[in-house]
């Protein structure tokens, strides 16, 4: 029996009516609607004519995440008065619940992509709803592109309605053609902010690292609340682990304490969405309940202020979920959580004055996300470059290029950017396709369930409890009773039944490559593993297991242990992450990110590891292993053959020039012996590196040479062309011009050393001219005063300095001047110490002469001090040898 009573409280009814009319008219329309009015459960039973009098159409609604298809499903059914799997039924990887009566159909964005892969008319299908548009998840966004196509191109008539929890919804309303928006008033109390800020500061978030003093503020603050408060308590958590450990924290109050997340169980989640049965609950929950789900009974809200969002370094080809600050848009839906049924309170554990300064909305994914499986998508459907598909925010070119390069190496798609046959087929197995290349090669070499274990593992991360050793985790979910050890399960059936029914060899007749970040045709190949028998193969490109024939190609997996498997298959899945041991828990990936294992790791000891899940800490100089598996030498140049070279480096590295023949497999180095005759070229190339980073003080430089470089410098800086600039950047930007043919000639640091700098400088000047012979003339290196001498002129400062005693320059009534700059003169005292500075004699012989004279006349008086220097002669020596000659 249908629960029309149920059905007339949701606030979306009164939209529905215009609803319908701008699908009438234009066939597209963008619904804004708060969570809790009824957009997931009653907008589809209306469409799909399942309430009212209008005509029965089949619908779908797209749903970003398993746990809310799943809850939208079983909503819409009971309001129905049925089970799922009647009139409505839901999809989601791994279990599908529908029935031949079924009318109404929830689906994950990514299961209705494959849909759409598959049959691009949506064959029988009238209305897609894509819910929760607003979170913009890449599924989602990719999944209204390829709408719109269909829509353009082969099915005018399909009905498309974007619905969003927000009223942000003009970009949707821009991308579906300006269609209409809906809109629908909620109906909502007054929510009171708290700000609770944490009594001390807190390390920021980074990585998936959360400071646990905010997790005990959190869990303190829902105490807070369930004191002062009325009602269940929702909190918001970024992640699994931390809702684990704020509910151990909350052991011991009055309430029950309930988890929320993706891996939840169906009980537990049932349990959460029923409500109460009177007993006061604590629902810790990460944003899955920000407005897929609609927790009943919530009159208090707790907010820590953080959430999840994926992040890629492409750099290190490290992709993670990472903590983030909530956007201010997510602050609102969360708090709205509490207003729902009656007047109610938000908690939020930070500074009021931190709120204005936060993000307006969450990062698309497709700005911030690995984009590999996406473009994989956008190549099956026929748009490599996706550069033709209604997006809101287009891929960033430099997350495309890469992702395309993955596609590449694991033979994905072709040189073009064309998908392949084996790209298909990645596609279908609903895996990101480094995923999807390790099940399918490594079936080959294991055996396809075998395989899949180990994939499925890899799929959704196991938790954090079952270690870091992948293949201790493989044992721990084989026995294991817990909820993620039967999702596992499951999904290795899954695998396990795709691979078999399809056979499990590549598809392609031709080794697609095993790397991933290295350009398909870079390598010589994976050519002989050492103590294995091993070479490169083609068909699965991942070569052979350690200790088997390459040719073999039993896929049975039969004699291997679980460590060779798992690390054979987490190595083919990311053959940039394989590491070397470098001592002390250290590694260095084949990527050249340094890695590092926890001080208590069983893996430390490990020669090799195939690095399944690492971050980096921000300001942390290598990445955290979080995940790994152990490997042999075998493997690991069989799984990243592709990244392996050999080659002749000439270079500069510990202050001299290094030239040697090395054998690597990216970054981690092989073998390496010393080169007797490198290149000319290449160790001129070293030298100069080696000029670029020590600095041209490599070359001989005498005191005559540093003056020659300073007085051509105040030339070009004065006089300007011809005379060259002689900074350390344009001597090095054309070295040619002046330090040749010794540079040629060098072989070593040594040698740079015998280079004359002097002499190589004077190549520069502008002897085609004929201003050359000017040098001297311009900036003399000596200038002769008064009394004979010929005193140098210091040229490193902004005037050319003279440095002169006194009474040598008695007579001179005008300041020396230097290609017609005035010369800045130091006048010392006999003993040579500063007496005073000018750069106007003429001014110091009249004003500043008396007092100089009257300060030292008496500590220097052997020496001259005549009333008027200008009529006396001037002189070096004392006034008793001046009378003597």
């Amino acid at each position: 029996m249908i629960r029309t009573e149920a059905l007339d409280r949701l606030p979306v009814r009164t939209a529905v009516p215009a609803l319908e009319r701008a699908l009438d008219d234009r066939g597209v329309a963008v619904l804004c609607a708060p969570p809790g009015t009824g957009k997931t459960t009653l907008v589809p039973l209306v469409l799909a004519g399942l309430t009212g009098d209008g005509p029965v159409r089949r619908v779908v609604v797209a749903e970003p995440r398993r746990i809310a298809a799943r809850a939208a499903a079983r909503r819409m059914a009971w309001l129905l008065g049925e089970r799922p799997g009647g009139r409505v039924g839901f999809t989601v990887r791994g279990e599908r619940v529908v029935g031949p009566d079924t009318v109404v159909e929830v689906v994950t964005t990514g299961v209705l992509l494959q849909r759409l892969q598959r049959d691009q008319e949506l064959a029988g299908v009238d209305v897609v709803i894509i819910d929760e548009c607003h979170e913009r998840h890449l599924d989602a966004d990719t999944v209204a592109a390829f709408l719109l196509d269909v829509r353009e191109a082969i099915r005018p008539d399909l009905r498309l309605v974007a619905a969003s929890a927000t009223t942000d919804a003009e970009g949707w309303a821009r991308l579906l053609g300006d269609a209409p928006v809906v809109e629908a008033e909620g109906v909502s109390y007054p929510v009171e902010v708290v700000w609770a800020p944490p009594a001390r500061p807190v390390k920021p978030p980074h990585g998936m690292r959360v400071d646990p003093a905010l997790l005990t503020h959190v869990a303190a603050t829902v105490r807070r609340a369930l004191g002062e408060r009325e009602g269940d308590v929702l909190c918001f958590l970024p992640g699994v682990g931390e809702i684990a450990r704020v509910a151990g924290q909350l052991a011991g109050v009055d309430a029950e304490v309930l988890q929320v997340h993706g891996r939840a169980p169906a009980a537990v989640q049932d349990a959460v969405l029923a409500g109460s049965s009177g007993v006061r609950r604590v629902v810790l929950a990460t944003s899955v309940a920000e407005s897929s789900l609609t927790v009943p009974g919530v009159r208090v809200v707790v907010d820590s202020g953080l959430a999840r969002e994926p992040r890629t370094d492409h750099a290190r080809g490290l992709s993670a979920l990472t903590t983030v600050r909530a956007s201010q848009a997510a602050g609102r839906q969360r708090a709205g959580r509490a207003g729902r049924e009656a007047a109610g309170a938000v908690y939020r554990c930070w500074e009021q004055a931190e709120d204005g300064r936060l993000a307006r909305f969450p990062a698309p994914e497709v700005k911030v996300a690995d984009l590999a499986a996406f473009a994989l998508q956008a190549a099956c459907w026929g748009d490599p470059e996706a550069s033709s598909l209604a997006l809101l925010d287009p891929p960033p070119a430099g997350a495309m290029a890469a992702a395309r390069e993955v596609l590449g190496a694991i033979g994905a798609v072709d040189a073009a950017g064309r998908v392949t046959d084996r790209g298909v087929r990645m596609s279908r197995l609903g895996l990101h396709p480094r995923l999807a290349r390790a099940l399918l090669d490594g079936a080959a070499e294991v055996g396809a369930r075998r395989a899949a274990e180990v994939v499925a593992l890899l799929s959704e991360e196991p938790p954090r409890e079952y270690g870091d050793d992948l293949a201790a985790a493989l044992r721990t979910a084989r026995r294991g009773q817990d909820g993620y050890a039967g999702r596992w399960k499951q999904e290795v059936r899954r695998l396990s039944a795709q691979v078999d029914g399809a056979g499990s060899g590549t598809g392609t007749g031709k080794s697609p490559g095993t790397g991933s970040g290295a350009a398909p045709g870079t390598s010589t190949g994976a050519g002989a593993a050492p103590g294995t028998g091993a070479g490169s193969r083609s068909g699965s490109g991942s070569g052979a297991a350690p200790g088997t024939s390459a040719g073999s190609g039993s896929g049975s997996g039969e004699g291997r242990s679980d460590d060779a498997v798992v690390g054979l298959v987490a190595a083919l899945a990311f053959p940039e992450r394989v590491a070397r041991a470098r001592g002390e828990g250290a590694f260095l990936m084949v990527s050249g990110t340094g890695a590092e294992l926890g001080d208590s790791s069983r893996l430390r000891s490990a020669p090799w590891l195939a690095v399944a899940v690492a971050d980096r800490p921000a300001h942390a100089a290598s990445a955290r292993v979080r995940l790994a598996a152990v490997i042999d030498e075998g493997t690991a140049l069989l799984a990243a053959g592709q990244l392996r070279v050999r080659g002749e480096e000439v270079r500069w590295a510990d202050g001299d020039v290094v030239a040697r023949s090395v054998a690597r497999v990216g970054a981690v180095e092989l073998a390496v012996r010393p080169l007797k005759q490198p290149d000319p070229e290449l160790v001129r190339g070293a030298l100069l590196e080696g000029l670029e980073r020590e600095g041209l003080g490599l070359l001989r430089w005498s005191r005559d040479s540093e003056q020659l470089r300073l007085r051509l410098a105040f030339l070009h800086r004065v006089v300007g062309a011809p005379w060259p600039d002689v900074s350390d950047g344009a001597l090095l930007a054309d070295p040619g011009a002046w330090l040749e043919p010794e540079l040629s000639r060098a072989r070593r640091r040594a040698d740079l050393g015998r280079i004359d700098a002097g002499q190589a400088l004077r190549r520069l000047l502008p002897w085609a001219t004929g201003e050359a012979v000017r040098l001297d003339e311009l900036a003399p290196e000596r200038i002769e005063v008064p009394s004979g001498s010929r005193i140098r002129i210091e040229y490193g400062g902004e005037q050319p300095v003279l440095a002169v005693k006194l009474q040598e320059l008695f007579g001179l009534a005008e300041t020396p001047r230097v290609a017609g700059v005035p010369v800045l003169v130091h006048l010392l005292s006999p003993a040579g110490r500063p007496a005073a500075v000018t750069a106007d004699l003429a001014s110091f012989w009249q004003d500043g002469y008396k007092a100089v004279r009257a300060e030292l006349r008496g500590r220097y008086p052997k020496h001259p001090w005549p009333e008027d220097p200008a009529t006396v002669q001037a002189t070096r020596y004392t006034s008793a040898r001046l009378k003597r000659s």
